[in-house]
């Protein structure tokens, strides 16, 4: 047997050059150098800490876009035609004594008096909302509704306590103009006071020898 009659007992393997750290060659999935290619790199996520940052309104969860603003509720003609007698009064507190409309937490809420049914007997509605339909039929059923008054957003209007334009404060803060217009006059005046007394003294004496 010669040299170039030989064969080998195991076939060429395909290796990875560098694949350290497993298999997938060069990095490794590891990416780039850095501290994201070493070991125990386990950092904490940065988002965590912005998200608890963020502003939240506690207790209201997946009903944070539900208003909360408590919608009225709904009462037909229906329910008032079997519950109440001709010449009734009939407000939210009527109501719910009666048990037609529920409350919260012992509050009560506010009532709409909807059209549906008829109505033979005179009510007298007041302090419940009322459908265009729901008013026409009781009045004419010869009875009376006193529609909810909105409140009405006041303005507050603060009494401004300084002077008015083209007045002057005496109380206020005077310039460095009118306080020197101001000592000027002061001087003007101490001088024609000193005159005058000046002038008193003089006279005296002329009048002390004429008398003698």
């Amino acid at each position: 047997m010669q040299t170039h009659q030989l064969k080998r007992i195991h076939g060429n393997t395909s290796r990875m050059t560098v694949g350290r750290g497993g298999k997938r060659g060069k990095t490794s999935g590891r990416g780039g150098k850095g501290q994201t290619a070493r070991a125990g790199n386990k950092r904490r996520p940065e988002w965590r800490d912005i998200i608890k940052k963020l502003p939240k309104l506690r207790g209201r969860g997946k009903n944070s876009n539900i208003s909360f603003y408590k919608r009225a509720l709904p009462v037909n003609l229906s329910a008032l035609e079997g519950a109440f007698a001709s010449g009734d009064m009939i407000n939210p507190v009527i109501l719910a004594e009666k048990g037609i409309v529920s409350t919260l937490s012992g509050r009560i809420l506010e009532v709409k008096i909807l059209g549906d049914g008829e109505v033979t007997k005179a009510f007298k509605v007041s302090g419940c909302a009322v459908s265009e339909a729901a008013k026409a039929a009781i009045e004419k059923a010869g009875g009376t509704v006193t529609l909810v008054k909105t409140k009405a957003k006041t303005k507050i209007v603060v009494a401004r306590t300084g002077p008015k334009a083209g007045t002057t404060d005496s109380n206020a803060p005077k310039g460095k103009s009118e306080a020197s217009k101001d000592s000027n006059k002061k001087g003007k005046d101490s001088d024609s006071k000193t005159a005058d007394k000046s002038k008193s003294d003089k006279s005296k004496p002329q009048a002390e020898k004429k008398s003698s």
